[in-house]
């Protein structure tokens, strides 16, 4: 048996695979935690310290917006 030519259950398979792990990495992003970048001197001094260009990266959660529990110094990060 030199190779085995791949068939409809596997495709089928590897689909459904593919189509469950990426509507579980969506979930999450929208209701967990993302990550992001942040450029700039926008931020400074809290992110990007530096006089020079460097980004840095941060996790957004989701969570603590979503059941109200920002607090006085938390940096808020909004999207258009």
């Amino acid at each position: 048996m030199m190779a085995q030519v791949f068939g409809r259950k596997d495709i089928r398979a590897f689909i459904s695979g593919f189509f469950g792990a990426a509507s579980v990495i969506v979930t999450f992003r929208d209701r967990v935690a993302t990550v992001a970048t942040v450029d700039g001197v926008s931020m400074q001094p809290s992110l990007n310290p530096d006089e020079r260009y460097v980004s840095d990266v941060v996790l957004l959660s989701r969570w603590s917006v979503q059941s109200y529990e920002v607090q006085r110094g938390d940096i808020v990060s909004l999207v258009r």
